[in-house]
């Protein structure tokens, strides 16, 4: 069993990641913003992050190239899922480190795939 932080500003998302995650055996923290992202971090280092784009106090662009920066959290794989769907948007998500890229409306199917590749549950 591993561990995701699942990071959006919408409730509704939150609760339908959390909800394939769970589904798919693993434990779900989940942050609305990136200030709480980062203290959900500190706490506990997940197997894998989800991560919206637009957020209200940072974008989760920012968010990931931080994170694969820092030496304690640069081997968290992290999927950005964002309503950003241009060619362009998702280069730049994996410019920033973002190991997958999926567009919302998440598709459950890809995203449990995707998650299952990156973490070899």
């Amino acid at each position: 069993m591993g561990l995701a932080l699942v990071v959006d500003d919408s409730k509704t998302i939150l609760e339908m990641l959390t909800k394939c995650l769970t589904q798919d055996g693993l434990t779900v923290m989940t942050a609305a913003n990136g200030a709480d992202a980062i203290a959900q971090l500190n706490a506990q280092i997940p197997d894998i992050i989800v991560l919206d784009v637009v957020l209200p106090d940072r974008s989760g662009f920012e968010i990931c190239r931080d994170l694969k920066a820092e030496e304690a959290t640069s081997s968290i794989p992290i999927i950005i899922c964002s309503t950003k769907d241009t060619d362009m948007d998702k280069f730049w998500g994996k410019k920033q480190g973002a190991d997958a890229y999926l567009t919302k409306p998440i598709d459950q199917a890809e995203l449990s795939k995707t998650v299952k590749q990156l973490i070899k549950l």
